[in-house]
């Protein structure tokens, strides 16, 4: 520190600080004011990103929150779909199972009906036959004319066991 003082020179301490003087004076002149228009600049660069950065977020959350509520009716939807087709299906099932059954009601009323016309139509054919064998007995009793009741008898069982019935 000694030596410090004995080398001090007060002419150089004044030239430098003139210099330090002149160079802040020229500083702010010409390099301060675009320095601090920089800085100035960037922060309100750093500042507008961060609001856009924050109006993104709520953009974001803004979007999410319709994003959920568009799920939740897309999903409200299609369980009303759903239900729909169900109710659907369960009447076109109910109106297939009806138009059976009423189908199947005509198909046995025809059959009973048909059954009756055969059932008839039998019944006479059998009516029409016992009655050609029972004229066809008569006549052949008649040309016989048998004497007894046995003789009459055993010649209508006779020909009773050579006719068969259908």
């Amino acid at each position: 520190m000694d030596q410090l003082l004995n080398d001090f020179s007060p002419g150089l301490f004044i030239m430098q600080a003139l210099i330090l003087v002149i160079i802040l004076f020229l500083m702010i002149k010409f390099a301060w004011k675009p320095i601090m228009s920089a800085l100035t600049e960037r922060e309100e660069g750093i500042q507008n990103a961060l609001d856009a950065a924050e109006a993104a977020k709520k953009e974001m959350q803004n979007l999410q929150a319709d994003n959920d509520r568009l799920l939740k009716e897309a999903r409200v939807e299609r369980d009303a779909m759903l239900k729909e087709a169900r109710e659907i299906k369960e009447k076109i099932v109910a109106d297939a199972k009806e138009d059976a059954s009423s189908e199947a009601t005509k198909l046995i009323e025809n059959a009973k009906v048909s059954i009756e016309q055969e059932k008839q139509a039998a019944l006479a054919h059998i009516k029409h036959q016992v009655a050609e064998l029972s004229i066809g007995i008569a006549q052949t009793v008649v040309k016989k004319e048998l004497a007894s009741q046995d003789d009459q008898l055993k010649l209508v069982e006779g020909m009773l066991e050579e006719v068969t019935l259908n």
